[in-house]
């Protein structure tokens, strides 16, 4: 009995529903109480969507702004990481550059003397302007002894001041203003076109409106008038037993009256910039080993 109660009650609902399409379908419009419940029905879910969309899009936004942020921080490292790839790329040019003037000039020297030049790298510079010296990573156990020329590719530069063993101090050639300038005079010569002059550096002067550092020549043994011109190439001489011979110091830029006008005074400008030094050549002459 139970299952025919069942059985005739899904059968009555599918009937009722088949009616209600038949009677659906047969009609050509809505009641008025179907309209109101359908635009109430509208209404409702506008007044509900629009906030719903308008959090939904919040979240959305934080989301993207997570993304953005993302990709920030990672354009960040990546535009940190070329720049110090660039500054490496310079750095490495630049220092291939130098390399380059320094072979060029290693091989120039091998073919105007039998000089044995130590390559080395300046470690620390001192900032005292009456002691100014630099120290290089040659030392004792390097073969480095006290005096020797140091040079750049441009020029003579100094003179090895204190050695250590793993390490020496470099005298400049603007250092030359001190109680002890009889070891540091730099006996050269001037080459003219015509002729040479011996002399002697003892001093350097800075010109206070350039800046620039020019070293002074004395004890000059021919007047000017006799070969000595603006201009002139001034090497190393070899005669004061110190510096060896045939070493580039500067050239003659003006020509003076010496002391009670019996010899001229010369400066000379250095071809060595004595500032911003980042490697030297330490000359070892093997006849003085």
């Amino acid at each position: 009995m139970g299952n025919k109660r069942l059985f005739f009650l899904l059968l009555g609902m599918i009937v009722f529903i088949v009616l209600m399409a038949l009677t659906m379908g047969s009609r050509r419009g809505f009641t008025w109480p179907e309209k109101f419940v359908k635009d109430t029905v509208a209404t409702t879910q506008g007044w509900m969507y629009r906030p719903a969309a308008a959090i939904a899009g919040f979240f959305q936004d934080l989301r993207d702004l997570q993304i953005i942020y993302r990709e920030n921080k990672e354009l960040k490292k990546t535009l940190m990481h070329y720049a110090e790839d660039t500054q490496r790329l310079n750095d490495l040019e630049a220092e291939n550059k130098r390399l380059q003037k320094m072979l060029e000039f290693t091989e120039r020297q091998k073919q105007a003397d039998n000089y044995k030049y130590h390559i080395a790298n300046v470690v620390a510079a001192s900032t005292d302007a009456y002691n100014r010296t630099i120290s290089i990573d040659l030392g004792e156990m390097d073969g480095i002894k006290k005096d020797m020329a140091v040079v750049t590719d441009a020029g003579l530069l100094g003179r090895i001041q204190n050695v250590f063993p793993f390490h020496s101090d470099v005298q400049l050639l603007n250092n030359l203003n001190d109680t002890d300038n009889k070891t540091k005079a730099i006996s050269v010569t001037v080459r003219g076109k015509e002729s040479s002059s011996f002399g002697v550096i003892e001093t350097y002067e800075r010109d206070r409106a350039s800046g620039s550092d020019y070293l002074v020549m004395t004890k000059v043994e021919h007047d000017p008038t006799q070969g000595i011109e603006v201009g002139d190439t001034v090497v190393t001489s070899g005669l004061g037993q110190v510096f060896p011979k045939g070493i580039m110091v500067g050239k003659v830029v003006s020509i003076g009256v010496g002391e009670f006008g019996i010899t001229p005074r010369i400066l000379v400008e250095p071809f060595a910039s004595f500032t911003q030094i980042q490697e030297v050549f330490v000359v070892e002459v093997p006849e003085l080993r």
